[in-house]
C-alpha cells in the first residue's frame, strides 16, 4: 500500500474518501461506482450515523467525507458542523437524494465543500469530489440552482445594478467563465468549451475571485445571477 501523507492522498494523488449513511446499500454502490483503477479514489472509512463520524476520521484520517444529509441520531449537517469546528478536519461533501432549498443552505451554513446528488453520474462525481480535494467548492448543476433561487429570492433593482457594475470590470474571457461558472459546470468541462487548458482557467478563476472581492464558484454563480 503507498505511503499516505498528512493530506489524505498518496505519492501518486489517490485521494482517500470515507463515506456516511446510515443504509449499506448506499455505501456498498458509492464504493462501487467511486473506487477504480482510474479514478483516483479509495475508500477508506464507513460510517452509519454522524455519531460515528468523529471516530472513523480519526481512525482513517480522510481528505474528503461524503455526509448523507438525513440520517437517524445525529444528521449530516450537525455531523458536518461538529467535525469542521475541530482541528484540521478533512472537506465534507454533502450527499443526498433531494435537492430542497434549505437544506442546500443549512449545509453550506454548516460548513460543506460541496453537495451532490446521488444520481450524480458516477464520473462527474469523480472529478467534483477531486474538485474539492484540490481546494474547490462544487455543487451539482441542479443544487447550483436551488442556492442560486434560495438567495437571490425577491431581488431588488439595486442588486441588479451593482452586480452588473462589478462585473464590468472583467474582460471578455473572464466573463465567459463566470457564465460557465453560473452555469455549473467544473473547470475541466469549462476548459474543453473554451479550447483552454485546465490550470489556465484555474488562474483565470483565482484572478476573477481576486478582483471581485470573492471567495466561491457558488458567490461568482450568484453574482452572475444577480446581473442578469
Amino acid at each position: 500500500m503507498a505511503a499516505v501523507v498528512k493530506d489524505g492522498t498518496d505519492a501518486v494523488g489517490t485521494v482517500d474518501v470515507a463515506v456516511v449513511d446510515d443504509d449499506a446499500l448506499v455505501r456498498s454502490g458509492l464504493k462501487l461506482l467511486l473506487e477504480g483503477p482510474t479514478s483516483g479514489i479509495r475508500i477508506v472509512g464507513e460510517a452509519s450515523d454522524g455519531d460515528e463520524v468523529p471516530a472513523m476520521v480519526a481512525d482513517c484520517a480522510p481528505k474528503i467525507v461524503l455526509m448523507d444529509i438525513r440520517m437517524p441520531g445525529t444528521d449530516g449537517i450537525e455531523a458536518t458542523r461538529r467535525l469542521l469546528a475541530g482541528d484540521d478536519p478533512p472537506k465534507v461533501v454533502m450527499l443526498t437524494t433531494f435537492d430542497a432549498d434549505d437544506m442546500v443552505l443549512r449545509a453550506l451554513a454548516a460548513g460543506a465543500h460541496g453537495f451532490l446528488l446521488k444520481d450524480t453520474e458516477p464520473e462527474r462525481m469523480i472529478e467534483m469530489i477531486r474538485s474539492v480535494a484540490s481546494g474547490e467548492y462544487t455543487l451539482s448543476p441542479g443544487v447550483l440552482h436551488s442556492v442560486i433561487t434560495a438567495a437571490t429570492d425577491g431581488m431588488a433593482d439595486p442588486r441588479r445594478v451593482e452586480a452588473r457594475q462589478a462585473l464590468e470590470g472583467l474582460n471578455e474571457r473572464e466573463h465567459e467563465i463566470a457564465e460557465w461558472v453560473a452555469e455549473g459546470l467544473s473547470n475541466a468541462e469549462i476548459a474543453d468549451r473554451m479550447y483552454l487548458s485546465v490550470p489556465t482557467i484555474k488562474a483565470a478563476l483565482t484572478r476573477i475571485l481576486a478582483s471581485l472581492g470573492i471567495t466561491s464558484r457558488v458567490q461568482l454563480a450568484i453574482l452572475v445571477h444577480d446581473a442578469e
